[in-house]
């Protein structure tokens, strides 16, 4: 007769030594011993007798036993030994509680960490352990749901890096596309979550482009009272023009003083191209008030908390928030508009030294990229004009006297 439940739960250990058996029939038994109650099932395969290990009641019960059972004879049905099924079923399952994410990730990272510039590098790792790891870094490989990386992605999007939502969601493919070559998964899960954030809008970063306003600006400029490093960028960020962070991580090995060049590494440069700053000689005054200062540290502009690292990358917004320019009249990126504009139309200098300026991708008319050297003179005369025009806005309209004389 089948087993029951109700026997199942209420069967005792007789005291043999070699258990009590209960069969259930088609192979399967119930081992009943002193220690406790298993499930075990005999079969035939390659003309030799086995036992296989069904699980152990009653964290196993009789209707999972019975499937267990099914699946067993089901794979003998297939010529599939129902053993090493089982054997080979729990080495994946070891491999794939080794293989999580996070584990995966690093083994990507560091299997293409050649062919990453130091500040991708940095910003990649900062996804990962800042965004990524906490929500999904444990979770294997193996069972890693398209549902669960969207999720991360969404958490970005409701903070309103947009950006970013979508560069997450393409490093969390190529990790899982690494995954696939290393055999470890068939699937790319982010394959089919194409279309499912919102689209990134392009917005322009607030600038001041009206003449007068800007002299406002400087003159606000001056007046502000700091730290040091802060100062010192704020000052210095008009005159040059650069990206955030490009200013914000200069170093003094990359200055040079007496020839008047900031010359700016491929390795720090969004394009990864190197570029050179010539430095009007506003700009080489104010360098020279911070070098006393920060001369020791590696950064022209040292941290507040430590001269190790330099300042943050909301320093010189926070900075304009207090001498109360709001997020949406003008950030630090903005000084690239500013100079662009007013360069352009009001002082009427060549656009493509602006833009080559700017860091830009600029060809001759041969189709050529410029290198970094390209029209140096002439940039360099260029900087010193913007900086004079800075200070001439800085005074505010010329006052040109009358002559009383008849």
């Amino acid at each position: 007769m089948p087993l029951t439940d109700t026997f199942c739960r209420q069967v005792k250990h007789t005291g043999s030594a070699a258990g009590d058996k209960h069969t259930d029939g088609l192979g399967m038994y119930l081992l009943v011993k002193a220690a406790g109650k298993y499930w075990r099932m005999d079969y035939r395969f390659g003309g030799k007798r086995k036992l296989l290990a069904i699980g152990v009641y009653p964290e196993v019960g009789l209707a999972a036993a019975r499937t267990r059972r099914t699946e067993a004879r089901e794979q003998l049905a297939n010529g599939v030994d129902p053993m090493l099924a089982k054997q080979e079923k729990r080495r994946e399952g070891a491999v794939a509680a080794v293989n999580t994410f996070q584990a995966v990730a690093d083994q990507w990272l560091a299997k293409t960490a050649a062919t990453r510039a130091p500040k991708t590098k940095q910003k990649v790792t900062g996804w990962l352990e800042n965004d990524i790891y906490p929500h999904i870094g444990n979770i294997p490989m193996a069972v890693l749901r398209p549902r669960d990386i969207l999720a991360v992605a969404q958490r970005m999007e409701d903070r309103g890096v947009q950006d970013s939502a979508h560069r997450v969601l393409q490093l969390c493919g190529q990790v899982c596309r690494y995954a696939i070559a290393s055999t470890l998964v068939e699937v790319d899960v982010t394959s089919g979550l194409r279309g499912a954030l919102g689209p990134v809008v392009k917005t322009h970063y607030p600038a001041i482009t009206d003449p007068v306003a800007v002299g406002a600006l400087m003159r606000a400029i001056d007046g502000y009272q700091g730290f040091y490093s802060v100062v010192g960028a704020l000052r210095l960020a008009p005159l040059v023009f650069v990206r955030p962070g490009e200013l914000r991580g200069a170093e003094w090995a990359e200055i040079d003083l007496e020839a008047a060049e900031w010359r700016i590494p491929a390795g720090r440069m969004k394009m990864d191209n190197d570029h050179i700053v010539p430095l009007a000689r506003q700009a080489v005054a104010i360098l020279r008030e911070l070098q006393p200062l920060s001369g020791h540290s590696k950064y022209v502009f040292p941290g507040i908390r430590s001269a190790k690292t330099c300042i943050s990358d909301g320093a010189v917004n926070a900075a304009l928030r207090v001498l109360g320019y709001p997020q949406e009249q003008v950030t630090g990126h903005g000084f690239r508009a500013t100079a662009r504009t007013i360069m352009d139309e009001v002082m009427g200098e060549r656009v493509d030294l602006i833009e080559h300026q700017l860091a830009h991708a600029v060809k001759d008319v041969n189709g050529r990229a410029y290198n970094r050297t390209a029209h140096l003179p002439a940039r360099r005369e260029m900087m010193q004009r913007w900086a004079d025009k800075l200070d001439q806005l800085r005074r505010g309209a010329e006052v040109i006297p009358i002559s009383t004389s008849c």
